[in-house]
């Protein structure tokens, strides 16, 4: 718990989403003055619109807000319009930090979201403040999503994905851990995991079975996507040092 004296600040973006809405939470619990960030809320990180005024006076920035589309071109103009506004805006309004959420691996894959992160990252270290990296495993949460773009005539067509999924909570914890250290190694990264690896055909079995569905699944490789050996080997899995934290997919599914 934070005394007074050690009480931040601290704005969030993406304070509605499946991380930020648990950052917010997690650091009210922890004594210290929220300002949530998002469109919802009239303050938009890509356009810049009204973020000054929600920046004034905070200390901590922890950006957890993501892009609506998951296409590489769209997706890296979102983060890099987002990452330069807030360090401008942040720096402005005599902010110390910034934390931001990233993904495990995305300095090992070619394309997609994980090249999108990759310019989010290094566009907020060109900035002014001070960047703190909490690089995370791939969520519980998203699974549902995950499979359902790839059924098909009730046919889940998987890629083969090694991962230890994590669940949002255990990330938020991490984030809000980050924004109280006292001081901030700009670029340092932290990784984040669930407990243990798994297959991401394995987790979809798992949640078909909870439900009751009977989709077929089928794993392979994607011909034509370039990521999809460093999928298949590993590259999504936490590096030795990580945290690893949180319930594993089952036992996540069982309490949700």
């Amino acid at each position: 718990m934070q005394t007074e004296s050690n009480s931040q600040r601290i704005a969030v973006t993406g304070a509605t989403g499946r991380v930020g809405s648990h950052v917010v939470e997690i650091l009210e619990q922890r004594g210290h003055a929220v300002v949530p960030i998002a469109r919802s809320k009239g303050v938009d990180v890509v356009s810049g619109e009204g973020l000054d005024e929600a920046l004034a006076g905070a200390e901590t920035i922890i950006d957890t807000a993501t892009g609506p589309s998951p296409d590489q071109e769209e997706a890296t103009a979102f983060f890099t319009a987002s990452a330069r506004n807030l360090q401008r805006a942040g720096a402005a309004a005599g902010a110390k930090r910034i934390v931001v959420v990233s993904i495990i691996g995305i300095d090992k894959f070619q394309g997609g979201y994980n090249a999108a992160k990759v310019a989010q990252e290094q566009t907020l270290l060109e900035g002014p403040l001070p960047v703190r990296i909490v690089r995370a495993a791939q969520f519980h949460e998203f699974v549902d999503q995950l499979v359902g773009w790839t059924i098909q005539d009730g046919v889940a067509y998987l890629p083969e994905l090694r991962t230890q999924l994590v669940a949002a909570r255990a990330v938020a914890e991490t984030l809000a851990d980050a924004a109280e250290e006292p001081e901030i190694e700009n670029g340092k990264i932290t990784e984040v995991a669930g407990p243990r690896e798994e297959r991401l055909a394995d987790v979809a079995a798992a949640l078909f079975a909870s439900r009751g569905d009977s989709f077929e699944i089928r794993e392979g490789r994607q011909p034509g996507d370039p990521d999809a050996a460093a999928y298949a080997e590993g590259a999504a899995l936490p590096n030795p040092g990580a945290k690893l934290a949180g319930p594993s997919f089952e036992e996540w599914l069982a309490a949700a």
